[in-house]
């Protein structure tokens, strides 16, 4: 079933299209994270520009926010206090990342810059996340003390002035730490398509300390909104967005939420944080193939 994409001026297979959404829907219920982080890479694969991709990418994640907060809402695993600050962060990031988006695509290097980015959090989040899952699948291999820490947030963040309670989250800390923490994944989000849950689950975990149980709840209520700006940012900058590739995407991650999230329930932690380590680094590992790789045709012509 072929289908023509305007924005990106090629032919897709729509079906194809479809199951791609439907992975990163999964994903999205599976872990808390928007699933762009591997849409985008995929989606260049198949051929799709990059910065249509990346565009097209984050309107379709909104989507498979939406979806999952809804699940998680059902089983009061938002904080939506602690979420509004981070969502305020995001907004102001994302508008930052569209001054840079522009900025590197004026300079013709913004495609370069998306797959050295992507290389770069791919690869450190994949290890990382790969010698968490070993250690818990495999306790023997576990280095150092092996007694389990207790959860608490970062000493920098205990050092930020204006502390509140987070009742939900179990946290005592200041609103500049998910304030700072909301800006960054704004920038990642217009930057790479992604709506940062690859970074922002872990951040809140072993950052600001918050309780597992809110975490994957409140990460993708954050990206729902920052998504949203995201979108609505390059429709109105960069135009590179296309809404038929954001369509099929979407038709597939709806309904992958839900799924995952049924999964997750099931599923034994640590089996499932090995395997999404072992996709990432895949794909940065392709990635940085392709960084190195001469293209079939090197030079393109722009349309006036």
């Amino acid at each position: 079933m072929d289908v023509y994409l305007p924005i990106a001026n090629l032919s897709v297979n729509g079906l194809f299209i479809v199951l791609l959404g439907g992975l990163t829907g999964i994903l999205s219920g599976l872990f808390g994270v928007g699933g762009g982080f591997l849409t985008t890479p995929l989606l260049i694969f198949y051929g799709i520009p990059p910065t249509v991709a990346a565009a097209s990418a984050a309107t379709q994640v909104t989507g498979a926010s939406v979806s999952g907060v809804i699940a998680h809402n059902s089983r009061k695993g938002v904080d939506y206090r602690i979420g509004l600050v981070m969502v305020a962060g995001g907004v102001v990031g994302a508008l930052i990342g569209a001054v840079l988006f522009s900025a590197l695509q004026g300079l013709g290097q913004i495609d370069v810059v998306i797959s050295i980015l992507y290389v770069v959090l791919l690869g450190t989040i994949g290890s990382v996340m790969m010698r968490e899952a070993l250690e818990g699948l495999f306790p023997g291999t576990r280095t150092g003390d092996a007694r389990p820490r207790k959860r608490r947030h970062h000493p920098l963040v205990a050092g930020l002035p204006g502390r509140t309670r987070f009742y939900r989250s179990g946290i005592y800390i200041s609103p500049l730490a998910p304030l700072i923490l909301g800006t960054v994944v704004g920038i990642l989000t217009m930057l790479m398509g992604v709506g940062g849950g690859f970074i922002l689950v872990p951040a809140m975990l072993y950052i600001l300390g918050m309780s597992g149980t809110v975490v994957v709840g409140t990460s993708l209520f954050q990206i729902l909104f920052v998504t949203m700006t995201a979108t609505m940012v390059h429709s109105l900058t960069t135009q590179a967005v296309d809404i038929i590739l954001a369509g099929l995407l979407l038709l597939g991650s709806v309904l992958g939420a839900q799924f995952g999230t049924q999964i997750a329930l099931k599923a034994r932690p640590e089996v499932l944080r090995l395997v999404l380590a072992a996709i990432v680094i895949l794909v940065a590992l392709r990635m940085l193939y392709g960084l190195g790789v001469q293209p079939d045709e090197i030079y393109t012509v722009d349309p006036l």
